[in-house]
């Protein structure tokens, strides 16, 4: 089965907003910049680091956003039914100085249309640690109630972004932001990916015949936000927690006539999304056997909830996690994100950097500050 086809032309200069239309040529001078620490002197791509989840990749003369989150500290996000968080850091660059950006790649989107928990009963109200969607903690909504949390794609990211930008996301995701009400308020080229389905975003450069031209490849990856058990089961049922996908973007030349078939890989990102260690994980190493997984961003903070002073049930990896996961897709190079920017992100990346270090792996890892950047050399295949 052919995959989809999205094609991106770098030449076509089209601000990321439709509220700002004067934009930057490029992003700001970054920070620091970090390279692999044997592999350096060769980089045409680099990962510049905005803050929480939000990157952004440039290569080949596109420019890829993961999350966008450009929200301030002190600016309040909601994360369930009833629960919120406060964030603690800005990011590198504010929403309206963006440059252009050509895709946005969303892991998941915290919305729901509306609420409805069939029931509430004794049964339900003593499962212990299910509180999570008990009423008696302010937790889940009165029926009806619509629905609207922001921590990877806050609301004025919702409200600026240009609806003709290229989103790739979650099927669930997809149905809100191409079916949003309102004239003109829909986005208009939303693409849906499930686990391990793929689709290949084609780089526009002009007649080059006979020549290879650059591509990436999206793959969905599996993801869990919520714990396996009774936990899952009530999340089916209240919707209170959406789906949630990782990536494996591979970077890549293929021919000019773009045949799925003759595309060579020459480096592979795997992105964790918001997820717990869960066994659907397995099949991401299993899948990807004898392929070299080069860079990994992973997802920790140990994310908490309903609240910092109340932490009933974590929905992020913390660095216990973080470390199974390093050892479970061992990648050449990985890369923390998602961190330290809320208030409910109760496993610092101080306990990530113990823990490598104690595992022996403090050589595979490249920490990186808001501002800044990782470059990293495509290889042509």
């Amino acid at each position: 089965m052919a995959l989809q086809h999205l094609v991106l032309d770098p030449s076509v200069n089209e601000a990321p907003t439709r509220d700002h239309e004067h934009h930057a040529t490029s992003l700001p001078i970054a920070k620091s910049t970090q390279t692999h620490p044997t592999k350096s002197g060769s980089e045409n791509a680099s990962i510049f680091f905005v803050g929480t989840a939000t990157t952004i990749l440039e290569w080949e003369g596109i420019r890829l956003m993961t999350d966008p989150n450009f929200l301030h500290a002190g600016d309040h996000v909601h994360l369930g039914p009833g629960v919120t968080g406060t964030r603690q850091t800005n990011p590198a660059i504010d929403l309206h100085e963006l440059p252009r950006i050509d895709v946005v790649l969303l892991s998941h989107y915290h919305a729901y249309a509306s609420f409805h928990f069939p029931f509430e009963s004794p049964s339900f109200s003593n499962f212990g640690t299910t509180v999570l969607f008990h009423r008696q903690w302010g937790i889940v909504a009165p029926q009806d109630q619509d629905m609207a949390w922001h921590d990877h794609f806050d609301e004025k990211v919702e409200a600026s972004l240009r609806r003709s930008l290229p989103i790739i996301t979650t099927p669930h995701a997809k149905s809100h932001l191409a079916n949003k009400p309102g004239t003109g308020e829909a986005f208009t080229s939303v693409y849906e990916l499930d686990a391990f389905q793929s689709m290949m975003v084609d780089i526009h450069q002009g007649s080059k015949d006979g020549s290879k031209v650059p591509a990436i490849k999206v793959t969905g990856m599996p993801g869990k936000h919520v714990p396996p058990g009774i936990l899952s089961t009530l999340n089916d049922l209240a919707k209170a927690v959406p789906p949630t996908n990782g990536w494996m973007l591979e970077l890549g030349y293929q021919s000019s006539e773009g045949s799925d078939a003759d595309f060579s890989s020459g480096y592979r990102i795997y992105i964790s999304g918001d997820t717990l260690m869960v066994d659907e994980l397995k099949e991401i190493p299993e899948r990807y056997q004898g392929q070299n997984i080069d860079l990994m961003l992973v997802h920790l903070g140990g994310t908490s909830i309903p609240a910092p002073n109340l932490p009933l049930l974590m929905v992020t990896m913390d660095a216990a996690q973080g470390l199974q996961l390093v050892q479970l897709i061992n990648p050449d190079m990985t890369i923390p994100i998602h961190y330290d920017d809320y208030d409910v992100f109760l496993s610092p990346l101080s306990d990530f950097k113990k823990a490598m270090d104690h595992a022996g792996l403090s050589d595979k890892v490249v920490y990186l500050d808001r501002k800044d950047q990782y470059k990293f050399e495509v290889k042509v295949g």
